[in-house]
């Protein structure tokens, strides 16, 4: 089964590429013009989707006006019952955006494969409220099969002003056996993440092509990174303040 889940993430990456490329370079555009404007790049998910915002936050070789929009109680380790219960809590995210920073101009990311639950789509319609940018990451033919949870009857993906197809089935499993009545071994996680980093590559060109310095994090293992990070923290820390605070005390 090992050699048949790699195989299954190298056609589903193959897919993603070939058919999301278009929207991809769409969503490098718009985040090159929000860096270039001093705006900030949100990323919001919940559950295992929160894990693309902590993947490109103050990364090694990583654009540092990143800003994840981390609410502990959705993020599994205070309880992963609880957290799949409060995603579907409509009002939570209202709640918990009421003092973010989101302004005109940014961009906001959310991830949610199934796209029906009212938090993600929450984030989406406030970001949107304020004059963000919306960019989703979700799996429409996963939302075609299940009943939105959100008091409009809407999904993700009708939210955003730009969706991103991660091509993921109703399930997330990847594999199946003949003695399983259910699949098995999830690849949204893998998926996203390499939607995400590979949107950052292009917004890196982008801006380098257009003569712009983007700013990039170097790894703090590296020789000489101290005062370039240094000057990046100091740029962005009273957008994202998580760069030099600790919000969890």
């Amino acid at each position: 089964m090992m050699k048949e889940y790699f195989q299954k993430l190298r056609d589903l990456l193959d897919e993603v590429e070939n058919e999301e490329q278009g929207k991809m370079r769409e969503a490098a555009h718009e985040i090159a013009r929000c860096i270039q404007n001093d705006g900030i790049i949100h990323v919001f998910g919940s559950g295992h989707s929160h894990m693309l915002a902590e993947e490109l936050f103050y990364r090694a070789g990583g654009l540092a006006p990143i800003s994840p929009i981390l609410i502990e109680d959705l993020m599994l380790h205070k309880g992963a019952v609880e957290s799949s219960n409060l995603e579907k809590k409509s009002g939570l995210a209202k709640e918990h955006l009421s003092s973010s920073n989101i302004l005109a101009g940014d961009i906001v990311i959310v991830a949610s494969t199934s796209g029906r639950n009212p938090v993600p789509i929450e984030v989406a319609e406030i970001a949107r409220e304020r004059g963000a940018y919306v960019i989703a990451i979700t799996s429409p033919r996963y939302a075609a099969t299940q009943a939105s949870r959100h008091e409009s009857g809407k999904y993700l993906f009708e939210i955003a002003d730009l969706t991103i197809d991660n091509h993921i089935e109703i399930g997330d499993t990847l594999l199946h056996h003949p003695q399983s009545a259910s699949g098995f071994s999830s690849g949204s996680s893998i998926i996203g993440m390499t939607i995400v980093n590979a949107i950052m590559a292009e917004t890196v060109q982008m801006m380098l092509e257009e003569g712009k310095e983007p700013p990039v994090f170097l790894s703090n293992n590296a020789n000489d990174a101290g005062s370039h990070n240094q000057q990046l923290i100091d740029r962005y820390k009273e957008r994202i303040p998580m760069l030099v605070t600790n919000l969890y005390k």
